[in-house]
C-alpha cells in the first residue's frame, strides 16, 4: 500500500487553501490592489535592486532568478531596465589550493598559479620608512602615494621611454603606444655634465645628492626624499653592487657587465636572490659579452637599451616595488610539477610570472597593489614586456607555427597577388590578441552568435 500523500505538497496545500479562501472573498476593487502590489514586488526583485535582495530569506532562488534574466540579455535589451545594477560577481572567497590566491568564483582557475606549476618566492614586505609610505595614514603617506612616480623617478636608474606616451588631464590613466624600452647610461658623468639616473647615487655627499634629486622632480618633499635616499643605500643590493664595482674599475677603459643568466653559486636556479658582486664581471673595452648583458661603462656618452628580458630589468626602474633590488622576469624560471615539487623542461612565461605576482593572497602583504599610479605604470610595461614576448615567440617560430599553411596565405597566392607582400616577415597567428587574423575571428563569432539568436 503506497504511503499517504503529505499535507504540504502539492498545488492544495493548507496554505494554497488559506490563499484561495482569501482571494474569493475580496471583492475587485481589493484584488486589483492585491495584483498591483505583487507587481511592484516582482518588479523590485527582479530589475530595480536585485544586488540587496540576495540577503533576504530565499537568496539562492532569487539569484538564480536574476541570472536567468540575464541570460542573452544582450539580445533581448530592455530599455526600462537598469543593466548597472547588475554588477554582482560574488566575493572574493575562491582560494587556490596550491597557492592561496584569492579569486572570484568566476574566473578561470589556474589563472594564478598554472595549476601549481608556477611557484615565486613570497613579498617581502618592506621595512621603515618606506612601509609607512605606503601602508600609512599620515598626511607624509597621502603624499607619498599621491605623487608615487616622481618619487620612483627621483630614484630610478635607467631612464622610461616609449614610442608615444599619451597623457589625459582629465582621467589619471598611464597611456602608452608602440614600443616602450629602458636605457641606462654610464656609471659617471664628465667633469662638466650633471648627474643623472644611476649616475646620482655616486655623487659621494649625501647633501649635493639630495639637491640633485629635489632638482630634477618636482612636487616632491625634500624629508621624505632624505629618508628614501638613505633607506636604498642601506637596502637596495644593486646600488651595493654598483658601488663596489665602481671602486674595483682601474680605469674609464674598464666596463661592467651585468650576467642576464647568472647565478650565485650553491644557490637553486629558481630562486629571486638579490646581486653579489659575484654576478658582476668587470671587463674591458672590446671583450664579447651577450646580447641581453647590461653593459655599463665607467664615463661615455652613449646610452644602453636594457633587455626586457633581463633579470634586473625591474628592479632597475621601479625602485620603490623591488626595493631590495631582486630579481624580476627572466627566460630561465623553469615550471614545477606540482605533484612531485620537482623542476619541469617548461620554462615559465612573463604572463605566468605576473600574473602570480599580482594576486591577492591572504597571508601576505601585496604592497605592489597599493602604490596606485606606479603601479598602473609597472603593469602596462610589464604588459607590453609580455607582448614582446609573445611576438619574438611568433617571429622565430614560423616553421612550428606552419603559417605557411594559413589558409588565407593560399587563397592570396592562388588569386596572383603579390607573394611578397604576404607574410615576408611574420605571420600573427590568431592566438595573438589584437592580430587581424584575431579581430577576424571575433568578427565571425559576433556574426555566428547573430545568426543562432535571431534566427536569421
Amino acid at each position: 500500500m503506497p504511503p499517504a500523500r503529505r499535507a504540504n505538497i502539492g498545488r492544495r496545500t493548507r496554505n494554497a487553501n488559506d490563499v484561495a479562501l482569501l482571494r474569493r472573498s475580496q471583492t475587485a476593487d481589493e484584488r486589483a490592489q492585491a495584483n498591483a502590489s505583487q507587481r511592484e514586488r516582482n518588479a523590485r526583485n527582479g530589475f530595480v535592486n536585485p544586488v540587496p535582495v540576495l540577503n533576504l530569506a530565499r537568496p539562492s532562488r532569487i539569484r538564480r532568478a536574476v541570472l536567468a534574466e540575464m541570460m542573452r540579455a544582450a539580445f533581448n535589451y530592455n530599455s526600462q531596465i537598469d543593466y548597472s545594477m547588475y554588477g554582482y560577481i560574488g566575493m572574493m572567497d575562491a582560494i587556490c589550493p596550491h597557492c592561496d590566491a584569492a579569486n572570484f568564483p568566476g574566473e578561470t582557475p589556474g589563472m594564478c598559479c598554472a595549476n601549481g606549476k608556477v611557484r615565486l618566492p613570497a613579498l617581502e614586505t618592506p621595512p621603515e620608512p618606506l612601509y609607512s609610505f605606503i601602508f600609512g595614514t599620515s598626511q607624509a603617506s597621502k603624499h607619498f602615494l599621491s605623487h608615487i612616480q616622481q618619487y620612483n623617478s627621483a630614484f630610478q636608474m635607467t631612464s622610461f621611454g616609449a614610442t608615444k606616451i599619451i597623457r589625459d588631464n582629465f582621467m589619471p590613466t598611464f597611456k602608452i603606444q608602440g614600443q616602450i624600452y629602458h636605457q641606462a647610461g654610464s656609471l659617471l658623468p664628465y667633469p662638466d655634465a650633471d648627474h643623472q639616473f644611476l649616475q646620482i647615487y655616486f655623487i659621494g655627499d649625501e647633501n649635493r645628492e639630495l639637491d640633485q634629486r629635489c632638482a630634477i622632480v618636482s612636487n616632491t618633499r625634500r624629508e621624505i626624499i632624505r629618508e628614501l635616499q638613505r633607506f636604498f643605500h642601506q637596502h637596495n643590493a644593486l646600488v651595493q653592487l654598483f658601488k663596489i664595482a665602481l671602486d674595483r674599475m682601474p680605469t674609464d677603459n674598464h666596463k661592467i657587465v651585468i650576467r642576464a643568466d647568472r647565478t650565485p653559486f650553491g644557490e637553486h636556479a629558481r630562486r629571486f636572490n638579490a646581486p653579489t658582486i659575484d654576478e658582476v664581471a668587470i671587463v674591458i673595452l672590446g671583450d664579447q659579452f651577450q646580447s641581453r648583458d647590461i653593459v655599463l661603462h665607467r664615463r661615455n656618452e652613449q646610452l644602453q637599451r636594457v633587455s626586457e628580458l633581463h633579470r634586473s630589468y625591474d628592479a632597475l626602474q621601479y625602485p620603490i616595488l623591488h626595493w631590495k633590488g631582486d630579481d624580476g622576469y627572466h627566460i630561465n624560471i623553469p615550471m614545477i610539477d606540482p605533484r612531485t615539487g620537482l623542476h619541469i623542461q617548461k620554462k615559465v612565461s612573463a604572463m605566468n610570472f605576473y600574473s602570480y605576482r599580482l594576486m591577492i593572497r591572504p597571508q601576505e602583504q601585496n604592497y605592489i597593489l597599493k602604490c596606485g599610479k606606479l603601479y598602473h605604470q609597472y603593469i602596462v610595461d610589464m604588459y607590453a614586456k609580455i607582448e614582446t614576448e609573445r611576438l619574438n615567440f611568433i617571429r622565430f617560430n614560423q616553421a612550428k607555427l606552419r603559417s605557411e599553411e594559413y589558409i588565407h596565405l593560399q587563397d592570396a597566392i592562388a588569386n596572383d597577388a603579390n607573394v611578397n607582400d604576404i607574410g615576408r616577415l611574420t605571420i600573427l597567428p590568431s592566438s595573438y590578441i589584437g592580430s587581424p587574423r584575431h579581430m577576424n575571428e571575433y568578427a565571425q563569432d559576433a556574426m555566428s552568435y547573430v545568426r543562432n539568436q535571431l534566427n536569421f
